[in-house]
């Protein structure tokens, strides 16, 4: 049985940390290697920052950052001092970013001035108006929004660099941060992020500091330690990433190898460079380091865990390709989303090869999960799909000023309902399916797109795909196939359909094949079927 948890809130953690792992590595990221010692005086030094420019207890206080210690300092300054966090998508651009500051009502904005090409200032620009003379903000737009903090040392008009934020926090004493800290209470928001948007607008998911609980449950079931070493290279504005890296990191002293973006090869290097023994993601993620590690062998032999979205009959063949590459590590599965957090079923590190790559856990502690006929709301039995309905403590407070669309997430009886697909095994353990609004109606028979997906991923000359619905007038939808080729690969449209001949039923088989050199993608990795469906219309229709 796990041991009783004990509320605490995110602007706690660094010190908890400092104190009992002071010298020890928190942070690797490229050339600064930084202390939990170090970590925790630099959050403090964050907080104080914000609190000496008006940051108060409630602000909404945006972060539109790439991966650097930087997030982390702010991540832990905003809630200790009673603000919540706002994280915002790093993909975003103008029409986005207006959207989550006016949605969110946001005080204050953090952000880079650029970062690589991309000007982010500039966009900043074209949707507040920034003051010529000082940093105060009085844009009648978007009246919430007081400040613009830009991660540079040069200062930039009408914005605050990081260099004065921090300067300004000299003057805050200890015991007025003491008191602020004090203040915040494990049951207040921590911080709200906005869905990945792979089914329409995104919406902005509110959690408290009690998340925390749900995340130091899937430490237990990991047996986490001090000693660990997770590779992190999700992006912090997603929810993997944000927990599994930043907040795992800081509930057990484990080490954290931070990255400011995903590239497969550099990822395997730092493994075997760091000694990495825990690293998170998705089936793209995986198939990516399984590619550039059969390119070039390292030694990752200390790689022990790591939770990855298994259960879809697409990841399989990955999954399979992926225990041979890294024999050391056993995965973990599970299912989460940004609304009930990461992990509400979860697998163990004892599974057995098909509860591993072919599940996504069973119902954790605190947590009830049904799947049920979304037709009927009767409850579907094993191996028959319906929709994933969830009840416990890892669920949203809502979506940020949205009531109507948060009301109708829940039913009569306080179900929350996910609009994912699952079925049951029979060991107790379920099937994510993938989105419900993925499904396919063909002719009056559903069809799971993973299961074609998963035939065609087997094809030697497939490197990824993708199978959505397009409209059709006899049979309702008919599905297509977007497809990678492997490099090099000659590989036709009748090629696809004849591979899935005599291995699923015909309504399963593309109707339609359209080659692709990328994929729309979400920050998560997730390819972003709702784009997809919009262009096979335009190509098929």
């Amino acid at each position: 049985m796990p041991a009783p948890y004990t509320p605490k809130t995110f602007g706690s953690l660094p010190a908890a940390m400092a104190a009992r792992f002071g010298d020890r590595e928190a942070v690797i990221f490229e050339d600064q290697r930084i202390r939990f010692a170090t970590l925790d005086e630099r959050v403090d030094h964050t907080a104080k920052g914000l609190i000496a420019h008006g940051v108060q207890p409630g602000d909404k206080v945006g972060l539109w950052l790439l991966n650097q210690p930087e997030w982390m300092y702010l991540m832990f300054a905003v809630t200790k001092v009673g603000a919540v966090l706002v994280p915002i998508n790093t993909r975003f651009r103008t029409k986005d970013l207006e959207y989550v500051l006016t949605q969110s009502d946001c005080a204050f904005l953090i952000t880079h001035n650029t970062s690589g090409p991309i000007d982010y200032l500039a966009m900043v620009r074209d949707v507040v108006d920034l003051p010529a003379d000082g940093t105060a903000i009085d844009d009648p737009r978007r009246p919430q929004l007081r400040g613009i903090v830009t991660i540079s040392d040069e200062r930039h008009a009408g914005t605050m660099c990081w260099a004065d934020l921090l300067d300004g926090g000299k003057a805050v004493s200890d015991d007025a941060l003491a008191t602020r800290a004090a203040a915040v209470d494990p049951n207040d928001a921590a911080f709200f992020m906005y869905t990945s948007g792979t089914t329409g607008f995104p919406k902005g998911v509110v959690h408290t500091h009690n998340l925390l609980r749900l995340i130091e449950f899937r430490t237990g079931i990991m047996a986490m330690t001090e000693n660990d070493i997770i590779l992190n290279y999700l992006p912090l504005f997603h929810l993997f990433g944000f927990s599994e890296g930043a907040l795992m990191s800081l509930l057990t002293g484990a080490k954290q190898v931070l990255t400011a973006a995903f590239d497969p090869n550099q990822c395997i290097e730092l493994a075997a460079r760091e000694g990495a023994t825990i690293m998170h993601g998705f089936e793209t993620h995986l198939k990516g380091m399984v590619e550039a590690q059969e390119r070039q062998r390292r030694d990752l032999s200390k790689l022990r865990t790591g939770i990855f979205a298994a259960g879809m009959q697409s990841a399989v063949p990955i999954f399979r390709r992926a225990i041979e590459c890294f024999p050391t590590m056993r995965t973990v599965s599970g299912f989460g989303m940004s609304e009930v957090g990461v992990g509400v079923t979860f697998g163990a590190l004892d599974d057995d090869l098909s509860r591993r790559v072919e599940s996504s856990g069973g119902p954790i502690d605190g947590h009830e999960v049904r799947i049920v006929n979304p037709d009927t709301g009767a409850d579907q039995p094993i191996d028959v799909p319906g929709e994933l309905l969830i009840k416990g403590y890892g669920i949203m407070q809502g979506y940020y000023n949205k009531p109507e669309e948060t009301a109708k997430c829940y039913d009569a009886d306080g179900w929350f309902h996910t609009g994912d697909t699952a079925s049951w095994r029979d060991d107790g353990y379920i099937r994510f399916l993938g989105r419900y609004k993925d499904m396919l109606k063909v002719g009056g028979e559903n069809v799971d797109p993973m299961e074609t997906e998963g035939l065609l991923l087997e094809h030697p000359d497939v490197h990824q795909v993708a199978v959505v619905s397009l409209p059709d007038p006899q049979l309702a939808e008919v599905p297509v196939a977007f497809v990678q080729r492997e490099p090099g690969a000659v590989l036709t449209a009748e090629a696809v359909v004849e591979y899935c001949r005599g291995k699923v039923a015909s309504f399963k088989i593309p109707r339609h094949v359209h080659f692709v050199e990328d994929y729309p993608m979400t920050a998560s990795g997730k390819i972003r079927k709702i784009e997809l469906r919009k262009t096979a219309k335009d190509l098929f229709r």
